[in-house]
C-alpha cells in the first residue's frame, strides 16, 4: 500500500445542468425536494445516482452483483431448471441459508422464506451454490425425507417446532456468501450474520440538489384514444405528471486507503477502479423518465481534489441559494459561487493536506482557486489517477 497517511481521499464537484426531468421521485409520485437556505430545492437521492454508477462500473468490469432477498428463491428456480422435483428444489433452496452460519440466516417465512437482510452477492455465486447442492442431492433428499416423516408423525402439534439442521457444508456456503466483486469492494457491503462479509464503502455520494430554488412544475397530458367511435373523440388517458428543472450540485468522495485495504493491498487496482468510478459518476445518469424527457445533458464544470485525513465537500457554497444572472441562467453564477468558496477554503485549511486539485469545464474557461485546468474528461481522469498515487506531503 503506498505511504497514505492516514487516509486519502479523490473528492469530485460536479454542476449538472438538466432541462425539464424526473430522475428521482418519492412515495407521492412527486419529485423529491428538500429545503435548503429557506428554499425549496429539487433533490435526486444518492442511492439512485450510485445504483446508476453501480450498474455502468458492473457492465464496464463484466463482473456483475446483485443486492437481493431472493436467493433462496433463486436457487430454487435455478435446480428446477436443471430437472429438480419443485419441493427437493424448494427445501435445497432453504438449506442454503439455513447452512450459511451455525444459526442460519434469518428468513420471513410469511413470505415464502426470503432473507430478512439484503444480501450483495457477486451474480455468480448462484452457479456455484447451485453445483454445490447438486454435490450434496443425496444428502438433502435424505434431509427432506426425514423432515417429511416429522412433520407427518401423530405427535407432532404436541412438539415445540424445532429448528431444521444444517445439510450443506457452511464453510463453503459461507465463503460463497463472503465473495466480493469491485463494486463491492467500492461501495461496501453490510451483513452482520456472516462473520467477515461486512466490507466498509469506500464511496461516500451526497445528495445531488439545484444550487438554486425551483420547485416541481405540472405536466398535464393525455393519451389519444385511436381506435376510437366513428365521430367521437377523447382520450384514452389523462394525467398530472410533475417535472424539475436546474442546475444541480454534486458530489462524491471515494477514500483511496480504505478502497486499497478492501482489495488486499492492491495499490494498482485501486488506482484503476478510481479512475472508472470517476468516469462512471461524471458520465451516467439514473434513467428515471427518460423516454419521455430525454434529459441526456452533460455536466457543465468537473472539479477534483486529493486530500489527505478527510473529505470536504463544497455543498457550503450553494447554502445561500444562487441567483440566475442578468441574462438568465444559473451556471455562470454557479461557478463564481463554487470559484469563491473554494478559494475561501483553500486560506482556511492551507495547502497542509491537499495533494493536488484540477478541474475542466464545458466552455473551456478558466476558474481560479480549483487547480490545474484540463481540456476534458480523459485528461482530468489521468491527471486525478497520477495525483492520488503520490505519495504523503508529495504535492502536485
Amino acid at each position: 500500500m503506498a505511504a497514505y497517511a492516514p487516509a486519502r481521499y479523490a473528492d469530485f464537484h460536479i454542476l449538472h445542468p438538466l432541462p425539464a426531468s424526473l430522475l428521482n421521485r418519492g412515495e407521492d409520485d412527486l419529485p423529491k425536494a428538500l429545503d435548503l437556505g429557506g428554499v425549496s430545492r429539487p433533490l435526486v437521492s444518492s442511492q439512485s445516482w450510485k445504483r446508476a454508477v453501480r450498474l455502468r462500473l458492473e457492465d464496464e468490469l463484466g463482473e456483475q452483483a446483485a443486492r437481493t432477498r431472493m436467493l433462496p428463491l433463486r436457487v430454487a428456480d435455478a435446480l428446477q431448471a436443471a430437472g429438480w422435483p419443485q419441493e427437493l428444489a424448494a427445501f435445497a433452496g432453504s438449506q442454503i441459508v439455513r447452512s450459511a452460519t451455525a444459526e442460519g440466516l434469518r428468513t420471513e417465512e410469511n413470505q415464502r422464506g426470503i432473507t430478512s437482510a439484503t444480501l450483495y452477492l457477486p451474480r455468480d455465486v448462484l452457479e456455484d451454490l447451485t453445483d454445490l447442492c447438486t454435490e450434496h442431492r443425496t444428502h438433502l433428499e435424505e434431509a427432506l425425507a426425514k423432515e417429511t416423516a416429522a412433520q407427518a408423525a401423530p405427535a407432532k402439534q404436541a412438539r415445540k417446532k424445532a429448528k431444521p439442521e444444517a445439510v450443506l457444508p457452511t464453510p463453503r456456503v459461507a465463503s460463497a456468501i463472503r465473495r466480493r466483486t469491485a463494486t463491492i469492494n467500492l461501495f461496501g457491503r453490510m451483513l452482520a450474520e456472516v462473520p467477515d462479509a461486512h466490507v466498509d464503502g469506500a464511496v461516500q455520494m451526497a445528495h445531488a440538489f439545484t444550487v438554486h430554488a425551483s420547485s416541481a412544475q405540472p405536466d398535464y397530458f393525455t393519451a389519444v384514444e385511436d381506435w376510437a367511435a366513428p365521430n367521437e373523440s377523447g382520450s384514452a388517458h389523462l394525467q398530472t405528471a410533475f417535472f424539475t428543472t436546474g442546475l444541480l450540485y454534486r458530489y462524491a468522495t471515494v477514500n483511496l486507503t480504505e478502497l486499497t485495504r478492501n482489495l488486499n493491498g492492491d495499490h494498482e487496482q485501486a488506482l484503476h477502479l478510481l479512475g472508472l468510478f470517476a468516469d462512471a459518476f461524471i458520465d451516467v445518469m439514473p434513467g428515471a423518465k427518460k423516454t419521455s424527457t430525454a434529459p441526456h445533458t452533460y455536466p457543465h464544470l468537473t472539479h477534483y481534489t486529493i486530500r489527505d485525513r478527510r473529505p470536504v465537500s463544497y455543498a457550503g457554497a450553494f447554502e445561500q441559494p444562487v441567483k440566475h444572472a442578468p441574462g438568465g441562467g444559473y451556471t455562470t453564477p454557479a461557478v463564481t459561487a463554487l470559484s469563491e468558496h473554494a478559494g475561501a477554503l483553500n486560506r482556511l485549511l492551507g495547502t497542509r493536506r491537499l495533494i493536488g486539485s484540477g478541474y475542466t469545464t464545458l466552455h473551456n474557461m478558466p476558474v481560479e482557486h480549483l487547480g490545474t485546468a484540463h481540456a476534458g474528461i480523459d485528461d482530468l481522469i489521468d491527471a486525478l489517477t497520477k495525483t492520488a498515487a503520490l505519495t504523503a506531503g508529495a504535492a502536485a
